[in-house]
């Protein structure tokens, strides 16, 4: 049978050119069925018993989807699990022309016979081949011509026990298709099929989750999501006092659309459901419909199988409060052309992948934007949002350092004119008002010591002989609270951002410039205001006694690290400044060994330092920072006016004095670090921090200078963080790093506004201000503390990300480099090897996935593994080679690769799924 077509169309020059297309139309094409025998087919695709599991359809049945399906669910076309299903030439010319990379995906599952899925060529058949009608759109043509081919097959097959379903997701094409008889399912907006089991269960009201905390059946706590493995994550539920439990969470499920720090309920399941946590790095690698593979969920439960390392399980049941905010990322392109729904991928691997709604994806691509979540629906597998701003192109060096802000919440916005109103107009001077409320030390020889390139200089000493033998020392700090009073705006801002942040060749102030730089800074052979801890103390190093008191000074030399270092080595020196640095050096001495004999830990954790070009910025060296005696003796005096200060403090505020305690590790902790000794057939004692700190001491090894390094960095990696918090809210005062019964930050007050509080708290101490109501307020102090110390954990980690970032800078200009490290820990297929030269860890996998795995033997007590025949264990020196893996523009990573030991047929470095699946023995 022949259709056609005959149209005229005019020419470039103008001439007139008839035009006829002719449609052949058969009916001899097959329907591709095995219990077919109308149709005159030499093979046959589509099976007899065709039997998916399913809830919806548990008769023998084919799948036909169209074009919207296929293009928005072609991940489940490819499951192994789909056969037995008929695509229309209709849609298949449609995916052809809106997206290649799905039409190609598309063409591999047709070509699959074990998948049996048919192409039938309708637009060919006699009897399913329609005309276009007047005013019909192109596209609601190609919706009929589906129905139409739908209607075929069900009245062909109808008396073979098989029965055709229609998948769409528009709804008024199942509309139309159910009209006509059809059995049709519709997907949703959110891709899903609605007809099926929603992904997850409803969240229960806020009356029932209070209900149920009050009874014990329900647990309330913060939802910590996983960096390693996408499907688990831990609920710290919070108790009386330090007491809190960690509920394991595992599996999609089960996680339900809890969001990393969103305050849930959690529901304990039974003792027998409890799990381990999972010994693989699992990620969410693209876009997903459908539920959880079985191969992420086999992954998901190869934890440690011992009873002993199950943890309280549970479920997410509710949500108590969401902690959403706008996420830092980049958007994962839909392959279907002239699509607005695509996929977000945020930067924080803790966060899931955003499903959002734009026109501009052409031009976000290769951006780094903001997106902000709108809600999860029970039946998405992600979170739906919306675009907020674009933030530059991903890599540049001012985005990069942006995105790291804003992911760790760190305020970097210029200060407000309010805040900077209440900065002293210039030319600023010291006033007789002040003098006269003030010691004079301006005669003093007071001197500074610092990293170089310091301006914010907070601290400040001297050390000066006493006519009866003994020696006074001082501690000067600077008077911030002087010029930042309290509920104003500078006040506030101030203690908003809780601290200044030092990212890689850039400052965050806590405080304006003109403060921190400068009116506050304690320069040389200017005068400044100063907070005052001065002592007598005898040879011995031992107080005599201690006074605060408010003061000006004047230092006489602004010294680094090393040039204070010099003048003390050099016994041409014996100038004022020189002396009194010897004489603070030789007391420092004596203190540490006291503070060490009391059991206060000497822990090693490798930083660096970068060489920055003055005119790219860009770094040129990265080499680890190198001690001297002077960082220790500038560290003591530190320590000591931070304890005295604490101690007066806690004399006359017992209940709202702000302080900082260290708890000690609970005993398992210390598990990795009992585990390296032993293997070199040492002892750790880790009883009390004296115990560790004599046992870390005796730790040597013959010709491996280098092992108790890394022991101190490995013991450093088993200890708690330090937080602020109000003594009249806690009992536990203990500083176990520093073995001090009471400690508190004094000696920082331009850096940190912990120090400002207690600045103001020593000044009404000793008379020296007027109090007000909220420095007495122990709620209020507490309130603040739990600030303090969110902004203190955030500016470590932006602190650290930007190292990373600088790092890889470094590597990309440099290209490769062979260095040699120890292995600091070993894995269940890998080794993390540090690099001593540049303080930098990474890891060396060994799988691939296109070469053969090699023969791996992990020993989970040593720990070992064995590759080939060769053993690796913690403290072994290699050699790696070390580059940069910038093929996840996103996620640029260094990547190290073993050079020697040589294992034959081991492949090292391995494509970027084998990085992120990386099993590790947590």
């Amino acid at each position: 049978m022949l259709k056609s077509k005959t149209f005229v169309k005019k020419t470039r020059s103008g001439g007139i050119m008839k035009i006829v297309r002719e449609h052949y139309l058969r009916d001899d094409i097959w329907c591709g069925s095995e219990v077919c025998t109308e149709c005159k087919q030499e093979e046959s695709v589509l099976q007899k018993d065709a039997c998916i599991e399913s809830n919806l359809c548990s008769f023998p049945h084919y799948l036909l989807p169209d074009t919207n399906v296929v293009l928005s669910q072609i991940d489940i076309l490819e499951d192994p699990l789909i056969k037995n299903v008929i695509i229309l030439q209709t849609v298949l010319q449609e995916v052809r022309h809106r997206s290649a990379p799905i039409y190609k995906r598309l063409k591999d599952i047709l070509h699959d016979k074990e998948k049996h899925v048919y192409t039938f060529t309708n637009e060919h058949h006699r009897e399913t081949y329609i005309e276009r009608e007047q005013g019909e759109s192109a596209n609601d043509r190609n919706d009929r011509a589906i129905r139409i081919s739908t209607k075929w097959y069900s009245d062909h097959l109808n008396n073979k026990g098989l029965k055709v379903v229609l998948l769409t997701n528009d709804r008024g094409n199942k509309e139309k298709a159910e009209e006509a008889g059809l059995l049709t399912y519709r997907s949703d907006v959110n891709n899903e099929i609605t007809s099926s089991k929603v992904l997850f269960s409803e969240h229960l009201p806020l009356s029932r989750i209070q209900s149920g905390i009050k009874s014990g059946t329900f647990q309330q706590g913060t939802f910590r999501a996983s960096r390693d493995n996408y499907l688990e994550a831990t609920v710290f539920v919070h108790g009386e006092g330090d007491d809190s439990t960690e509920v394991l969470i595992q599996g999609l499920q089960n996680l339900n659309r809890a969001v990393h720090q969103d305050l849930v309920a959690v529901e304990i399941l039974p003792l027998n459901q409890w799990v381990a946590p999972s010994s693989v790095v699992l990620q969410d690698e693209g876009p997903k419909e459908d539920d959880v593979t079985e191969e992420e969920e086999a992954e998901l439960k190869s934890g440690p199988s011992g009873v002993a390392s199950r943890k309280p399980t549970g479920r997410v049941v509710g949500i108590i409060k969401r902690n959403w905010r706008p996420f830092c990322g980049m958007l994962f392109l839909s392959q279907i052309k002239e699509a607005t729904r695509h996929l977000f991928t945020p930067a924080d691997r803790r966060i899931p992948r955003i499903r959002i709604e734009t026109r501009q994806a052409a031009t976000l691509a290769g951006q780094r934007i903001m997106v902000a979540i709108d809600g999860w629906p029970k039946h998405s597998r992600y979170p739906n949002g919306h675009f907020v701003r674009s933030l530059g192109s991903a890599g540049d060096k001012e985005t990069e350092t942006e995105v790291l802000l804003l992911e760790h919440d760190v305020p970097h916005q210029d200060f407000s004119q309010a805040v900077l109103s209440f900065l002293p107009k210039m030319p600023w001077n010291i006033t007789e008002e002040d003098m006269a409320v003030r010691e004079d030390l301006r005669n003093l020889t007071v001197c500074s010591v610092d990293p170089p390139g310091c301006t914010d200089i907070d601290d400040a000493l001297h050390c000066r002989d006493l006519p009866n033998g003994n020696q006074e020392v001082g501690v000067h700090i600077a008077d911030v609270s002087h010029f930042i009073r309290p509920g104003n705006a500078m006040d506030l801002e101030a203690a908003n951002r809780g601290t200044t942040v030092y990212l890689t060749g850039r400052r965050i102030d806590m405080v304006p410039e003109l403060l921190s730089s400068n009116l506050c800074s304690l320069r040389s052979s200017v005068e400044r205001l100063a907070f005052s801890c001065i002592w007598e103390i005898n040879d011995k190093a031992e107080i005599v006694q201690t006074r605060f008191t408010k003061s000006v000074i004047n230092s006489k030399a602004s010294l680094t690290y090393a040039e204070a270092q010099m003048r003390i080595d050099d016994a041409n020196m014996n100038d004022d400044t020189t002396k009194s640095l010897r004489g603070l050096n030789r007391l420092a001495k004596i203190l540490k060994k006291r503070r060490i004999e009391k059991g206060a830990l000497t822990l090693s954790s490798p930083e660096v330092r970068f060489h920055i070009d003055s005119e790219t910025h860009d770094p040129i060296d990265l080499q680890t920072k190198e001690l001297k005696e002077t960082n220790s003796m500038v560290e003591e005096f530190m320590l000591l006016a931070n304890i005295s200060v604490a101690q007066k403090i806690y004399d006359e505020f017992s209940e709202c004095a702000l302080l900082r305690k260290h708890p000690a590790p609970p005993p398992s902790n210390y598990d990795i670090l009992n585990k390296a000794a032993k293997s070199k057939d040492l002892v750790i004692h880790t009883d009390s921090a004296k115990a560790l700190a004599d046992s870390l001491d005796a730790a040597q090894v013959d010709g491996f200078p280098y092992f108790n390094t890394l022991l101190r960095i490995l013991a450093t990696r088993c200890m708690m963080q330090a937080v602020y918090f109000c003594s009249g809210m806690d009992s536990d005062f203990h500083h176990y790093g520093l073995a001090s019964p009471i400690y508190t930050h004094f000696t920082s007050p331009i850096r940190r506004y912990s120090d400002i509080i207690v600045h103001r708290l020593l000044a009404v101490a000793i008379g020296a201000d007027s109090t007000y109501p909220d420095l007495m307020d122990k709620h209020k102090q507490s309130a603040l503390c739990n600030n303090l110390n969110y902004r203190h954990k955030m500016a470590q980690y932006a602190q650290r990300a930007s190292v990373a970032f600088h790092t890889q800078l470094f590597f990309k200009s440099r290209g490769i480099l062979n260095e040699e490290g120890f292995i600091l820990f070993v894995r269940k297929n890998a080794i993390i090897v540090l690099i001593p030269k540049f303080g930098l860890e990474g890891t060396v996998f060994f799988e691939n996935k296109d070469k053969p795995s090699p023969k791996l033997i992990f020993n989970e007590e040593v720990p070992s593994l064995t590759v080939e025949g060769h053993s690796f264990n913690m403290f072994d020196k290699v050699k790696v080679t070390i580059s940069l893996d910038a093929s996840n523009v996103q996620h640029q990573k260094i990547r190290m690769s073993l050079v020697e030991p040589v294992i034959s047929g081991v492949s090292v470095a391995p494509s970027e799924p084998e990085a992120k699946r990386a099993k590790l023995d947590r």
